[in-house]
C-alpha cells in the first residue's frame, strides 16, 4: 500500500501548477495526514450544523459534551505540534462551537421541563 501512496505522490509531484507546490511541499500539505484529517473531519461539524434543527428533546447532552470536550482538546493540540495544524484548529473550533450551542439547548429545554414539573406539583 506504501509504495502505491508514494508512486501515486511522485505521478502528482509533476503535475502540481509551480504556484501550488509551496502548499503542496508544506509539513501539513496535502501530502501528509495533517492536511486530510481535518478535510474529512469538516463532516462532524456539517452533521452538527445540521442537528440544529433537530428538537432539543432529541439532543443527547453526553454526546455534545464528549463532542465539545474532543473539540477543545484537539483545538489546543493543534497548536502545540510541530508544524502547527491551522486547518485542525479551525475544524475543532467549529466543532466545539456547534457543540457548546447543542449542550446550551439540551441544557435549557432539561432545566425548563424541570421547572414545569416542579409548578405542577
Amino acid at each position: 500500500m506504501s509504495a502505491i501512496y508514494h508512486n501515486t505522490m511522485a505521478a502528482l509531484d509533476k503535475i502540481v501548477p509551480p504556484k501550488l507546490q509551496p502548499l503542496w511541499t508544506h509539513p501539513a500539505g496535502p501530502k501528509t495526514v495533517f492536511f486530510w484529517a481535518p478535510l474529512f473531519k469538516w463532516g462532524l461539524v456539517i452533521a452538527g450544523i445540521a442537528d440544529l434543527q433537530r428538537p432539543a428533546d432529541s439532543i443527547s447532552p453526553s454526546q455534545s459534551g464528549a463532542l465539545l470536550a474532543t473539540g477543545l482538546i484537539w483545538s489546543r493540540y493543534s497548536l502545540v505540534i510541530i508544524p502547527k495544524n491551522y486547518s485542525l484548529f479551525s475544524v475543532n473550533m467549529f466543532v466545539a462551537l456547534t457543540q457548546s450551542y447543542q449542550m446550551y439547548r439540551a441544557l435549557s429545554y432539561q432545566n425548563q421541563m424541570k421547572n414545569k414539573a416542579s409548578s405542577e406539583k
